[in-house]
């Protein structure tokens, strides 16, 4: 046994070194898929950040955080928005039925 640890003690500890950091690396990509995404149709006279505001229950994000998501998620030049147009956002958990996402937007 003191033979194979010390031929290959660089080979073992390397496979060890692998497992652990692809554990870490999947427990942090789990806490990411928490994050869950809605579409919401812009209203008259919405701005993102206003959007940010009425969801931020729904996000933990910060105003300028949220703007930046949705502008790089949804290919929005710079944080310009039209009535009608339809955006993704983000949400923690979708707690919530689509329908009440409906009855939040319009709100």
């Amino acid at each position: 046994m003191q033979n194979i640890w010390k031929n290959n003690s660089y080979t073992i500890i390397l496979i060890l070194l692998s497992i652990v950091i692809t554990f870490v690396l999947m427990t942090t990509m789990k806490q990411h898929d928490n994050q869950k995404y809605v579409t919401i149709t812009v209203e008259d006279g919405d701005s993102l950040w206003e959007i940010s505001n009425k969801y931020s229950k729904q996000h933990n994000l910060s105003n300028e955080q949220f703007i930046n998501w949705v502008v790089k998620h949804n290919e929005v030049a710079s944080d310009r928005i039209y009535p009608g147009e339809e955006i993704i956002i983000p949400v923690k958990d979708k707690l919530f039925s689509d329908d009440e996402v409906t009855n939040l937007a319009s709100n």
